[in-house]
């Protein structure tokens, strides 16, 4: 069960956030006060039976104790999220962020939006706890970097980026973030109906490259639980974006979230070749034709030519139909691997991707939504763990 704690001197504040509490999984333990003591440990021994998950700093609190205390917090219990309400949010923003202050709320919030911080607030906690729950002594600190590719456009790469994110979002809640490196024609934000102030142009430069709060503050946050950092809105800023700098913005990403999913432009360019360098997983997606197929296999040529071919790959086969003259057996014999998920053509993809919710959000039951939680299962903790007649079934076209 979820602890929510806030701790203001504000009646009316306190009445509003009990009521935004209600229905909520979890309980709301109120601090009266209009002050702060030293430690976490100060406030956490008042509670008893459940940890808190989220704790809430709010009106009629000094700013700058609730920072210090935010930025102790941060050290000392970093699963747990804390929320500052203040006035003063275009001020208070970075040094908050600095402080590893999760998210901040004006103190006139009604009921509804006060609901929506705790139930972000706690999805946030949880992905922490996951993560840090997930680190094991000896391995490298880091999310996983998972790579979508493939060496043709028009393939479904976008759509399963996007689906692969949110179906990963209910792994891991808060805990991943999609990046759109198709510079110049990126959907990603189409794809999940996001309108960014921000996007990766923007996080490429400036404090963002040297703090990741700032980065954080960038990104857009999607209702599945899940950030998105866009595309340019312009393309020709897209000439103005380097290798180097791609790969610095993704080893940030990955220090931050338990997975980054990774939407490439075709082919192999500079950026494409800098996302390899640092990515742990790749996804290769290929349509059931000819020109997909072959140039799959010529992408998988030149970069395990070079050592760029990140140790595991995920081989998916879009669009598979029987009556589009090739068979499955056709399709490894070409790129001489197999195919790990076969998505169906379905009429439910492009009305999803019309409509910019991913099928994996909206549940709706579909084949394509079968193959794609396939997809998701294999980045699962312990998926390599499976009995190895399981890993290696094979799939079927139909």
């Amino acid at each position: 069960m979820s602890r929510f704690v806030v701790i203001t001197s504000d009646a009316d504040f306190e009445r509003r956030a009990r009521h935004a509490a209600t229905g909520l999984r979890g309980t709301l333990h109120v601090i009266t006060a209009d002050y702060l003591p030293p430690g976490p440990d100060d406030i956490l021994r008042v509670l008893t039976g459940e940890l808190a998950e989220v704790i809430l700093f709010g009106p009629g609190l000094p700013l700058e104790d609730s920072i210090r205390l935010a930025s102790l917090f941060d050290l000392q219990f970093p699963e747990i999220s804390v929320v500052l309400v203040t006035e003063s949010r275009s001020e208070v923003a970075l040094p908050a962020m600095r402080a590893g202050v999760r998210d901040l709320l004006s103190p006139n919030a009604d009921v509804d939006e006060i609901r929506s911080l705790f139930e972000r607030a706690s999805l946030a906690a949880a992905g922490r706890r996951r993560g840090l729950g997930n680190s094991v002594e000896g391995q490298p600190p880091g999310g996983r970097v998972i790579a979508v590719m493939s060496p043709k456009g028009g393939v479904g790469k976008t759509t399963v980026t996007t689906n692969l994110a949110v179906g990963l979002g209910k792994v891991a809640p808060m805990g991943v973030v999609v990046l759109d490196l198709d510079l110049q024609f990126g959907d990603v934000a189409s794809g999940l109906m996001l309108e960014p102030e921000r996007t990766l142009a923007d996080a490429i430069t400036g404090a963002a490259t040297q703090d990741s709060m700032v980065l954080k503050s960038y990104l857009s946050v999607h209702p599945a639980g899940i950030y998105a950092l866009c595309a340019p809105l312009n393309p020709v800023e897209a000439d103005r974006i380097s290798g180097d700098q791609v790969g610095h913005l993704i080893r940030q990403l990955s220090d931050e979230f338990q997975f980054v999913v990774v939407d490439t432009a075709p082919g192999l360019g500079e950026h494409v070749l800098a996302t390899l360098e640092v990515a742990t997983d790749v996804v290769w997606v290929c349509g059931m034709d000819i020109p997909s197929i072959r140039g799959l296999r010529t992408g998988l040529t030149i970069l395990n030519e070079v050592g760029l071919l990140p140790e595991r790959s995920h081989i998916v086969l879009n669009f598979a139909d029987r009556r589009s003259g090739l068979t499955l057996q056709d399709v490894e014999a070409t790129i001489g691997f197999p195919v790990d998920v076969v998505l169906r053509r379905s009429r439910a993809v492009p009305f999803s991707t019309n409509k910019g919710v991913p099928l994996l959000q909206d549940g709706t039951k579909d084949p394509a939504t079968k193959g794609l939680a396939e997809l998701v299962d294999r980045f699962k903790p312990n998926w390599e763990d499976r009995p190895h007649k399981k890993l290696h079934r094979r799939v079927v076209v139909q």
